[in-house]
Protein backbone atom coordinates (compact mmCIF):
# COMPACT_ATOMS: atom_id res chain seq x y z
CA UNK A 1 0.00 0.00 0.00
CA UNK A 2 1.62 3.79 -1.12
CA UNK A 3 1.43 6.14 1.88
CA UNK A 4 -0.88 8.00 -0.06
CA UNK A 5 -3.33 5.25 0.32
CA UNK A 6 -2.56 5.09 3.66
CA UNK A 7 -2.92 7.94 4.33
CA UNK A 8 -6.72 7.86 3.51
CA UNK A 9 -7.27 4.41 5.10
CA UNK A 10 -6.19 6.56 8.31
CA UNK A 11 -8.49 9.41 7.50
CA UNK A 12 -11.03 7.50 6.31
CA UNK A 13 -10.99 5.60 9.93
CA UNK A 14 -10.58 8.78 11.66
CA UNK A 15 -12.79 8.47 14.91
CA UNK A 16 -13.35 11.92 17.24
CA UNK A 17 -11.56 11.41 20.77
CA UNK A 18 -14.37 10.38 23.41
CA UNK A 19 -15.04 11.77 26.21
CA UNK A 20 -12.85 9.74 28.75
CA UNK A 21 -9.95 10.84 26.31
CA UNK A 22 -10.38 14.68 26.11
CA UNK A 23 -11.54 15.43 29.71
CA UNK A 24 -9.19 16.29 32.00
CA UNK A 25 -10.50 16.74 35.32
CA UNK A 26 -7.98 19.53 36.43
CA UNK A 27 -8.65 21.61 32.95
CA UNK A 28 -12.07 22.11 31.85
CA UNK A 29 -14.57 24.78 31.76
CA UNK A 30 -16.93 23.14 33.72
CA UNK A 31 -16.27 25.79 36.32
CA UNK A 32 -17.14 28.62 34.14
CA UNK A 33 -20.19 26.89 32.68
CA UNK A 34 -21.55 26.57 36.55
CA UNK A 35 -20.94 30.27 36.58
CA UNK A 36 -23.02 30.64 33.28
CA UNK A 37 -25.70 28.51 34.64
CA UNK A 38 -26.02 30.37 38.11
CA UNK A 39 -26.54 33.61 36.42
CA UNK A 40 -29.46 31.68 34.21
CA UNK A 41 -30.60 31.43 37.62
CA UNK A 42 -30.86 35.03 38.29
CA UNK A 43 -32.42 36.79 35.78
CA UNK A 44 -35.01 33.90 35.40
CA UNK A 45 -35.64 34.57 39.26
CA UNK A 46 -35.82 38.44 38.63
CA UNK A 47 -39.07 37.77 36.88
CA UNK A 48 -41.13 36.65 40.67
CA UNK A 49 -39.33 38.19 42.65
CA UNK A 50 -38.49 41.95 41.16
CA UNK A 51 -41.84 42.00 39.21
CA UNK A 52 -40.14 42.02 35.58
CA UNK A 53 -41.21 39.69 33.05
CA UNK A 54 -44.73 40.09 33.93
CA UNK A 55 -44.05 38.37 37.15
CA UNK A 56 -42.73 35.21 35.72
CA UNK A 57 -39.66 33.30 35.26
CA UNK A 58 -37.98 34.03 32.10
CA UNK A 59 -38.19 30.93 29.88
CA UNK A 60 -41.74 30.43 30.48
CA UNK A 61 -42.77 32.29 28.16
CA UNK A 62 -41.44 30.18 25.19
CA UNK A 63 -41.68 27.16 27.44
CA UNK A 64 -44.96 24.86 28.43
CA UNK A 65 -42.38 22.83 30.36
CA UNK A 66 -39.15 24.77 31.80
CA UNK A 67 -38.00 28.15 33.35
CA UNK A 68 -34.14 29.06 32.24
CA UNK A 69 -33.81 28.59 35.74
CA UNK A 70 -34.75 25.42 35.11
CA UNK A 71 -32.84 24.48 32.13
CA UNK A 72 -29.93 25.89 34.21
CA UNK A 73 -30.75 23.18 37.19
CA UNK A 74 -30.82 20.47 34.39
CA UNK A 75 -27.39 21.66 33.67
CA UNK A 76 -26.32 21.53 37.40
CA UNK A 77 -27.26 18.54 38.20
CA UNK A 78 -25.82 16.64 35.03
CA UNK A 79 -22.61 17.99 35.69
CA UNK A 80 -22.68 17.02 38.94
CA UNK A 81 -23.51 13.56 38.35
CA UNK A 82 -21.18 13.07 35.88
CA UNK A 83 -18.26 14.51 38.52
CA UNK A 84 -19.52 12.58 41.72
CA UNK A 85 -19.94 9.43 39.90
CA UNK A 86 -16.53 9.56 39.00
CA UNK A 87 -15.43 10.86 42.43
CA UNK A 88 -17.80 7.35 43.99
CA UNK A 89 -15.98 5.51 41.44
CA UNK A 90 -12.24 6.19 43.41
CA UNK A 91 -11.05 4.63 46.16
CA UNK A 92 -12.96 6.04 49.10
CA UNK A 93 -15.32 4.81 51.63
CA UNK A 94 -18.80 5.53 51.94
CA UNK A 95 -18.19 7.38 55.07
CA UNK A 96 -15.35 9.83 53.08
CA UNK A 97 -17.55 10.14 50.15
CA UNK A 98 -20.42 11.03 52.86
CA UNK A 99 -18.21 13.53 54.71
CA UNK A 100 -17.09 15.33 51.79
CA UNK A 101 -20.70 15.94 49.82
CA UNK A 102 -21.36 17.16 53.57
CA UNK A 103 -18.70 19.38 53.66
CA UNK A 104 -19.86 20.60 49.88
CA UNK A 105 -23.36 21.35 51.06
CA UNK A 106 -24.04 22.11 54.89
CA UNK A 107 -21.27 25.14 55.65
CA UNK A 108 -22.28 27.26 53.19
CA UNK A 109 -25.86 26.50 53.42
CA UNK A 110 -26.26 27.08 56.67
CA UNK A 111 -24.43 30.28 56.52
CA UNK A 112 -26.88 31.50 53.86
CA UNK A 113 -29.38 30.86 56.13
CA UNK A 114 -27.88 32.57 59.54
CA UNK A 115 -26.84 35.73 56.86
CA UNK A 116 -30.88 35.68 56.18
CA UNK A 117 -32.05 35.39 59.43
CA UNK A 118 -29.49 36.91 61.40
CA UNK A 119 -29.03 40.30 58.96
CA UNK A 120 -31.05 40.63 56.23
CA UNK A 121 -34.42 39.65 57.46
CA UNK A 122 -34.22 42.28 60.60
CA UNK A 123 -32.06 45.37 57.96
CA UNK A 124 -35.48 44.45 56.28
CA UNK A 125 -38.09 44.71 59.50
CA UNK A 126 -36.42 47.76 60.64
CA UNK A 127 -36.64 49.48 57.23
CA UNK A 128 -40.37 48.63 57.68
CA UNK A 129 -41.12 49.76 61.12
CA UNK A 130 -38.68 51.80 62.04
CA UNK A 131 -37.50 49.68 64.89
CA UNK A 132 -36.64 45.89 66.13
CA UNK A 133 -39.07 45.03 68.22
CA UNK A 134 -41.84 42.53 67.56
CA UNK A 135 -38.98 40.65 64.92
CA UNK A 136 -37.65 38.07 67.36
CA UNK A 137 -41.49 37.08 68.38
CA UNK A 138 -43.92 37.30 65.82
CA UNK A 139 -47.62 35.70 66.22
CA UNK A 140 -46.18 33.14 63.05
CA UNK A 141 -43.26 31.70 61.31
CA UNK A 142 -40.46 32.80 64.11
CA UNK A 143 -36.97 33.90 63.23
CA UNK A 144 -35.81 31.71 66.02
CA UNK A 145 -37.02 28.28 64.37
CA UNK A 146 -35.89 29.91 60.97
CA UNK A 147 -32.46 27.98 60.96
CA UNK A 148 -33.38 24.82 62.54
CA UNK A 149 -36.30 24.52 60.36
CA UNK A 150 -34.43 24.23 57.03
CA UNK A 151 -30.83 23.35 58.38
CA UNK A 152 -31.37 19.73 56.83
CA UNK A 153 -32.22 21.01 53.34
CA UNK A 154 -35.84 20.18 53.71
CA UNK A 155 -37.68 23.83 53.64
CA UNK A 156 -39.66 23.65 56.64
CA UNK A 157 -40.13 27.37 57.19
CA UNK A 158 -39.72 29.47 53.98
CA UNK A 159 -40.50 32.91 55.48
CA UNK A 160 -40.09 34.94 58.43
CA UNK A 161 -42.23 36.72 60.69
CA UNK A 162 -44.91 37.12 57.72
CA UNK A 163 -42.79 39.40 55.85
CA UNK A 164 -43.05 40.25 52.12
CA UNK A 165 -46.96 40.44 51.52
CA UNK A 166 -46.45 43.74 49.52
CA UNK A 167 -43.76 42.46 47.52
CA UNK A 168 -43.61 41.70 43.47
CA UNK A 169 -43.53 37.45 44.64
CA UNK A 170 -46.53 37.80 47.22
CA UNK A 171 -48.47 40.29 45.15
CA UNK A 172 -48.15 37.94 41.94
CA UNK A 173 -47.97 34.86 43.38
CA UNK A 174 -49.18 34.97 46.91
CA UNK A 175 -46.19 33.36 48.20
CA UNK A 176 -43.82 34.41 50.85
CA UNK A 177 -39.85 33.12 50.71
CA UNK A 178 -36.68 33.89 51.86
CA UNK A 179 -34.67 31.50 49.41
CA UNK A 180 -37.12 29.69 47.04
CA UNK A 181 -33.68 28.42 45.16
CA UNK A 182 -32.71 26.35 47.89
CA UNK A 183 -35.45 23.58 47.88
CA UNK A 184 -32.80 21.70 45.06
CA UNK A 185 -30.56 21.38 47.36
CA UNK A 186 -32.66 18.44 49.28
CA UNK A 187 -32.55 16.67 45.58
CA UNK A 188 -29.24 17.35 45.03
CA UNK A 189 -28.19 15.37 48.48
CA UNK A 190 -30.89 12.56 47.47
CA UNK A 191 -28.24 11.74 44.22
CA UNK A 192 -25.89 11.63 46.72
CA UNK A 193 -27.03 9.25 48.76
CA UNK A 194 -28.24 7.17 45.75
CA UNK A 195 -24.24 7.22 44.26
CA UNK A 196 -23.16 6.19 47.82
CA UNK A 197 -25.27 3.58 47.60
CA UNK A 198 -24.69 2.67 44.49
CA UNK A 199 -21.11 2.64 45.12
CA UNK A 200 -21.37 0.50 47.77
CA UNK A 201 -23.32 -2.16 46.40
CA UNK A 202 -20.50 -2.15 43.78
CA UNK A 203 -23.16 -1.30 40.95
CA UNK A 204 -20.71 1.44 39.78
CA UNK A 205 -18.20 -1.29 39.23
CA UNK A 206 -19.96 -2.48 36.95
CA UNK A 207 -20.66 -0.41 34.25
CA UNK A 208 -23.95 -2.97 32.86
CA UNK A 209 -25.63 -2.60 35.94
CA UNK A 210 -24.86 1.09 36.75
CA UNK A 211 -26.06 2.13 33.08
CA UNK A 212 -29.08 -0.12 33.41
CA UNK A 213 -29.98 1.68 36.27
CA UNK A 214 -29.65 5.17 35.06
CA UNK A 215 -31.05 4.45 31.88
CA UNK A 216 -34.07 3.27 33.88
CA UNK A 217 -34.12 6.48 35.86
CA UNK A 218 -33.99 8.48 32.50
CA UNK A 219 -36.74 6.14 30.91
CA UNK A 220 -38.77 6.15 33.96
CA UNK A 221 -38.73 10.03 33.50
CA UNK A 222 -39.59 10.29 29.85
CA UNK A 223 -42.72 8.20 30.99
CA UNK A 224 -43.55 10.28 33.80
CA UNK A 225 -43.65 13.32 31.57
CA UNK A 226 -45.18 11.65 28.19
CA UNK A 227 -48.31 10.08 30.70
CA UNK A 228 -47.64 6.97 29.32
CA UNK A 229 -47.72 4.88 32.53
CA UNK A 230 -48.28 5.62 36.07
CA UNK A 231 -44.48 5.32 37.00
CA UNK A 232 -45.78 5.52 41.21
CA UNK A 233 -46.16 1.59 40.54
CA UNK A 234 -42.42 1.40 40.59
CA UNK A 235 -42.19 3.24 43.42
CA UNK A 236 -44.00 5.53 46.15
CA UNK A 237 -40.74 7.72 45.68
CA UNK A 238 -41.98 9.03 42.29
CA UNK A 239 -45.06 10.04 43.35
CA UNK A 240 -43.19 13.51 43.96
CA UNK A 241 -42.32 14.32 39.87
CA UNK A 242 -39.23 16.25 40.96
CA UNK A 243 -37.60 12.97 42.15
CA UNK A 244 -37.37 11.73 38.29
CA UNK A 245 -37.13 15.23 37.05
CA UNK A 246 -33.72 16.15 39.13
CA UNK A 247 -32.46 12.48 38.94
CA UNK A 248 -32.83 12.43 34.96
CA UNK A 249 -30.16 14.51 34.11
CA UNK A 250 -28.20 13.64 37.29
CA UNK A 251 -28.30 9.95 35.20
CA UNK A 252 -27.00 10.86 32.07
CA UNK A 253 -24.49 12.62 33.18
CA UNK A 254 -23.32 8.78 35.41
CA UNK A 255 -23.50 7.66 31.98
CA UNK A 256 -21.07 10.38 30.95
CA UNK A 257 -18.64 8.82 33.51
CA UNK A 258 -19.62 5.33 33.16
CA UNK A 259 -19.05 5.29 29.37
CA UNK A 260 -16.87 7.97 28.93
CA UNK A 261 -14.57 6.04 26.78
CA UNK A 262 -17.26 5.04 24.35
CA UNK A 263 -19.12 8.38 24.07
CA UNK A 264 -17.62 10.65 21.49
CA UNK A 265 -16.52 14.62 21.49
CA UNK A 266 -17.93 15.15 17.57
CA UNK A 267 -18.75 18.89 16.96
CA UNK A 268 -21.82 17.65 14.90
CA UNK A 269 -23.06 15.71 17.61
CA UNK A 270 -23.27 19.13 20.00
CA UNK A 271 -24.34 20.83 16.93
CA UNK A 272 -27.54 18.51 16.75
CA UNK A 273 -27.46 18.18 21.05
CA UNK A 274 -28.08 21.82 21.22
CA UNK A 275 -30.94 22.25 17.91
CA UNK A 276 -32.36 19.29 19.99
CA UNK A 277 -32.51 21.43 23.59
CA UNK A 278 -33.67 24.69 21.75
CA UNK A 279 -36.39 22.92 19.25
CA UNK A 280 -37.75 21.02 22.36
CA UNK A 281 -37.99 23.48 24.39
CA UNK A 282 -39.99 25.81 22.50
CA UNK A 283 -42.40 22.93 20.29
CA UNK A 284 -41.73 20.52 23.56
CA UNK A 285 -40.51 17.95 24.46
CA UNK A 286 -37.44 19.10 26.52
CA UNK A 287 -38.52 16.92 30.44
CA UNK A 288 -38.34 13.76 27.44
CA UNK A 289 -34.84 14.44 25.15
CA UNK A 290 -34.51 17.97 25.00
CA UNK A 291 -31.92 18.41 28.16
CA UNK A 292 -30.07 15.48 27.03
CA UNK A 293 -29.09 16.91 23.95
CA UNK A 294 -28.30 20.28 25.71
CA UNK A 295 -26.20 18.42 28.13
CA UNK A 296 -24.29 16.96 25.97
CA UNK A 297 -23.76 19.88 24.34
CA UNK A 298 -22.71 21.39 27.99
CA UNK A 299 -20.02 17.90 27.81
CA UNK A 300 -19.05 19.39 24.53
CA UNK A 301 -18.27 23.44 25.71
CA UNK A 302 -16.83 21.77 29.23
CA UNK A 303 -14.03 20.17 27.02
CA UNK A 304 -13.94 22.54 24.34
CA UNK A 305 -13.70 25.88 25.31
CA UNK A 306 -10.34 27.28 26.87
CA UNK A 307 -11.99 28.81 30.17
CA UNK A 308 -9.90 26.13 32.38
CA UNK A 309 -8.92 29.03 34.52
CA UNK A 310 -12.09 30.20 35.22
CA UNK A 311 -12.44 28.71 39.20
CA UNK A 312 -8.34 30.90 39.38
CA UNK A 313 -10.33 32.81 42.57
CA UNK A 314 -12.64 30.73 43.60
CA UNK A 315 -15.12 28.60 42.94
CA UNK A 316 -18.32 30.82 42.82
CA UNK A 317 -21.12 29.18 41.27
CA UNK A 318 -22.71 27.32 44.59
CA UNK A 319 -22.53 31.15 46.17
CA UNK A 320 -23.89 32.72 43.53
CA UNK A 321 -26.84 29.89 43.51
CA UNK A 322 -27.73 29.99 47.40
CA UNK A 323 -27.19 33.57 47.97
CA UNK A 324 -28.56 34.92 45.18
CA UNK A 325 -32.60 34.63 46.07
CA UNK A 326 -31.87 35.92 49.77
CA UNK A 327 -30.35 38.97 48.35
CA UNK A 328 -33.00 40.04 45.58
CA UNK A 329 -35.69 39.51 48.09
CA UNK A 330 -33.91 41.82 50.41
CA UNK A 331 -33.38 44.19 47.40
CA UNK A 332 -37.26 43.90 47.12
CA UNK A 333 -37.88 45.70 50.84
CA UNK A 334 -36.07 48.53 49.76
CA UNK A 335 -38.05 48.72 46.23
CA UNK A 336 -34.60 48.58 43.89
CA UNK A 337 -36.65 46.38 41.10
CA UNK A 338 -38.51 50.12 40.59
CA UNK A 339 -35.02 51.71 39.35
CA UNK A 340 -34.85 49.66 36.44
CA UNK A 341 -34.04 46.08 34.84
CA UNK A 342 -30.46 47.56 34.07
CA UNK A 343 -29.68 48.90 37.84
CA UNK A 344 -31.39 46.37 39.10
CA UNK A 345 -29.26 43.17 37.91
CA UNK A 346 -26.06 45.12 37.71
CA UNK A 347 -26.74 45.63 41.94
CA UNK A 348 -27.50 42.16 42.30
CA UNK A 349 -24.50 40.55 40.09
CA UNK A 350 -22.10 42.88 42.04
CA UNK A 351 -23.78 41.66 45.50
CA UNK A 352 -24.17 38.21 45.13
CA UNK A 353 -20.67 38.28 43.70
CA UNK A 354 -19.29 39.52 46.70
CA UNK A 355 -20.99 37.28 49.22
CA UNK A 356 -19.94 33.98 46.76
CA UNK A 357 -16.37 35.02 46.92
CA UNK A 358 -16.80 35.50 50.90
CA UNK A 359 -18.08 32.44 50.96
CA UNK A 360 -15.80 30.48 48.79
CA UNK A 361 -12.72 31.89 51.03
CA UNK A 362 -14.26 32.10 54.43
CA UNK A 363 -16.34 28.90 54.49
CA UNK A 364 -16.28 26.96 51.57
CA UNK A 365 -12.77 26.65 51.18
CA UNK A 366 -11.88 26.04 55.13
CA UNK A 367 -14.68 23.13 55.10
CA UNK A 368 -13.21 21.36 51.83
CA UNK A 369 -9.73 21.29 53.92
CA UNK A 370 -11.08 19.30 56.59
CA UNK A 371 -12.25 16.88 53.76
CA UNK A 372 -10.04 14.16 55.46
CA UNK A 373 -9.84 15.14 58.65
CA UNK A 374 -11.36 12.00 61.28
CA UNK A 375 -11.71 13.63 64.71
CA UNK A 376 -9.24 12.41 67.52
CA UNK A 377 -11.95 9.83 69.36
CA UNK A 378 -13.51 8.37 65.70
CA UNK A 379 -9.55 7.45 64.96
CA UNK A 380 -9.21 5.98 68.51
CA UNK A 381 -12.59 3.78 68.01
CA UNK A 382 -11.34 2.45 64.34
CA UNK A 383 -7.84 2.26 65.37
CA UNK A 384 -9.09 -0.17 68.42
CA UNK A 385 -11.95 -2.08 66.17
CA UNK A 386 -10.49 -2.59 62.72
CA UNK A 387 -8.53 -5.67 63.84
CA UNK A 388 -11.36 -7.68 64.72
CA UNK A 389 -13.69 -5.99 61.66
CA UNK A 390 -10.95 -6.89 59.40
CA UNK A 391 -10.88 -10.56 60.80
CA UNK A 392 -14.50 -10.55 60.22
CA UNK A 393 -14.32 -9.48 56.84
CA UNK A 394 -11.68 -12.46 56.17
CA UNK A 395 -14.32 -14.86 57.35
CA UNK A 396 -17.22 -13.45 55.16
CA UNK A 397 -15.52 -12.63 52.22
CA UNK A 398 -14.48 -14.77 49.26
CA UNK A 399 -12.91 -12.26 46.69
CA UNK A 400 -13.58 -14.94 43.79
CA UNK A 401 -17.42 -13.36 44.96
CA UNK A 402 -16.66 -10.10 45.81
CA UNK A 403 -15.74 -6.63 44.09
CA UNK A 404 -15.16 -4.78 47.20
CA UNK A 405 -12.27 -3.11 48.49
CA UNK A 406 -11.65 -5.43 50.69
CA UNK A 407 -11.54 -8.37 48.68
CA UNK A 408 -8.90 -6.92 46.10
CA UNK A 409 -6.49 -6.45 49.36
CA UNK A 410 -6.83 -9.92 50.05
CA UNK A 411 -6.55 -10.27 46.48
CA UNK A 412 -3.04 -8.46 46.57
CA UNK A 413 -1.39 -10.19 49.67
CA UNK A 414 -1.59 -13.71 48.41
CA UNK A 415 -0.04 -12.64 45.62
CA UNK A 416 -0.18 -14.34 41.58
CA UNK A 417 -0.05 -17.84 42.59
CA UNK A 418 -2.88 -17.50 44.90
CA UNK A 419 -1.08 -18.17 48.22
CA UNK A 420 -0.77 -15.43 51.01
CA UNK A 421 2.99 -13.36 50.17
Amino acid sequence: MSDHQSAITRHANHMPLTVGQAFNPRSNSIGFLRWLMAFLVIFSHAGPIGGFYHGEDLGVQISDEQSLGGVAVAGFFFFSGFLITRSRMGRSTIWRYLWRRCLRIFPAFWTALLLTVGVLAPIAWIHGGGTLHGYLHPDKESPLTYFVSNMWLHLGQRNIAGMGSQLPYAVNHGAYDWNGSAWTLEYEFRAYLIVAVLGSLAILANRKLGGLFAGGMIVLNALQWMGAGSVVSVSPLFGNIYNLMFFAPYCFGMLFALYGDRIPVDDRLAVAGILLGLGTYALGGWNIVGQYGFAYFLMWLAIRLPLTNWEKHGDLSYGIYIYAWPLMTFSAFFGLQTKGWLVYHLVIVVGVHVLAYLSWHLIEKPSMELKNWTPKPVHLVIDRCRPRYEQLLRRLIVPAFSSSRFATRMLEERGPEGDPR
